[in-house]
């Protein structure tokens, strides 16, 4: 079986580091100002495909053309900061997490090729499941629809699975269905090439599912394949396949109007829509726009509530802030967020925050003022390793300033830990 890592999809130059030493008890780092501006000179080195073999130099340039929006910091704004490290997560087998997602009160973690559920109120592991077969590869994704939960794998299927009234998970269906391959596979036209000498069904991804979305009744998987394809999740069918760019593609996030983001290793975010037809009833996504601003493969993506506002991570170590702007190409870039000093790997918004888990093995924790300036609140260090996924609760009794968020990394060590960050003072508007 072919194994690609996250890291093969940047591009010549390797992105990450990893840190022989051991880790001190977690804490967290104080806001220091930003000095990755000054450009540093690149040493090349040949890349790794497999996750275990890390060890690289530099991490890509950041976008020394794109300002920085990091111009605040808490002490001249009279934030008050407390993030405190609750727990390490105890999981059944400590191999490499790949995604996390909170839903009802509990917390999915993709480790392996295993799903770990957890119950966030108190940390303790309630069930554990995993595909069909060992062969199923690594879990990339995790989302829910309709009462159901969604996995996406690398063997490039995707699981529908229901949860049971004791808290455990049985297995619905494998995407695409049997039925639905053997409707369309006597004829021709239902056949796209995908390599030379070799075709599948349009409705089958033909490298591993990266990704997962859902809008509506629909849900959404993205692959390495570099195809974008929509499911019904009334009866899971595949309703379309989109060819949307020319390499691997790492991240799919949806607004509230249902406007779709994808990014990936061939440095773009490509903007889908959907119109009317003419000839037919049914509404087709198209292109909307190609933001084009990264130097290296896109990561991560995340919206604010409002859906006006994105979020890109690239190996090039900067957050890009885009934001809606109909007249110039839907969306532009108006800044970057700077202080990591590798690959920013997840991206996640809750509230009033934005939250970076990054390959130098830190997770940092952002605002957005009024005046559309951001501050680095803290820097929360705890992993002996990337931080591959991030996933965030807001807890009931919260402060003047967004709540007080419960929020858990995931690392390539293994390790899901659990934070509480709670922020007092002036409120900001992200959203």
């Amino acid at each position: 079986m072919k194994v690609r890592s996250w890291l093969s999809t940047c591009s010549s130059a390797t992105c990450i580091t990893t840190s022989g030493g051991c880790a001190t008890t977690p804490s967290t780092k104080p806001f220091q100002s930003d000095t990755s501006s000054d450009v540093q000179s690149l040493s090349s080195s040949s890349q790794e495909t497999s996750s275990s073999s890390l060890q690289s130099n530099l991490s890509l340039l950041t976008l020394p053309s794109v300002p920085s929006l990091q111009k605040l910091s808490p002490e001249n704004l009279n934030l008050s900061i407390d993030t405190r490290f609750l727990t390490t997560l105890k999981h059944c087998r400590p191999v490499h997490i790949n995604f996390m997602a909170v839903n009802n009160n509990l917390l999915y973690a993709a480790s392996g090729n295993e799903i770990n559920v957890f119950e966030i109120i108190n940390n303790t592991l309630v069930d554990a499941f995993s595909g069909d077969d060992i062969s199923s590869g690594a879990v990339k994704s995790v989302s829910f629809c309709n009462g159901k939960i969604f996995t996406a794998h690398q063997d490039c299927k995707i699981r529908v699975w229901k949860l049971t009234i004791r808290k455990k998970h049985k297995l619905i269906t494998t995407l695409p269905k049997l039925e639905d391959r053997f409707r369309k596979f006597i004829l021709p036209q239902n056949y796209v090439k995908v390599r030379r000498h070799k075709k599948k069904l349009w409705i089958e991804h033909h490298d591993a599912v990266s990704g997962l979305a859902v809008y509506g009744n629909s849900v959404l998987s993205i692959s390495w394949d570099k195809s974008l394809k929509i499911w019904r999740g009334s009866d899971f069918r595949c309703t379309e396949s989109i060819a949307a760019h020319n390499d691997s593609i790492n991240a799919v996030v949806v607004s509230n109007d249902g406007i779709i983001y994808t990014g990936s290793a061939d440095k773009r975010i490509k903007v889908w829509g959907r119109t009317q037809s003419p000839e037919k009833k049914e509404k087709k996504i198209h292109l909307i726009a190609t933001l084009e601003k990264h130097k290296s493969a896109v990561n991560a993506l995340a919206l604010n509530s409002a859906g006006n506002i994105l979020f890109s991570g690239s190996c090039d170590r900067s957050i890009l802030v885009w934001e809606r702007e109909d007249s110039a190409n839907y969306m532009v870039v108006t800044g970057a967020l700077r202080g990591h000093s590798r690959a920013i790997l997840c991206l996640i918004t809750v509230n009033d925050f934005l939250f970076s888990g990054s390959a130098d093995q830190t997770v940092r924790i952002w605002q957005r003022r009024i005046d559309g300036l951001y501050c680095c609140l803290t820097v929360v260090d705890g992993h002996q390793k990337p931080v591959k996924s991030l996933a965030a609760a807001v807890e009931a009794d919260g402060s003047d300033c967004g709540g007080c968020v419960k929020v858990f990394s995931g690392s390539f060590d293994g390790e899901i830990k659990a934070w509480q960050v709670e922020v007092s003072g002036v409120t900001s508007s992200l959203s």
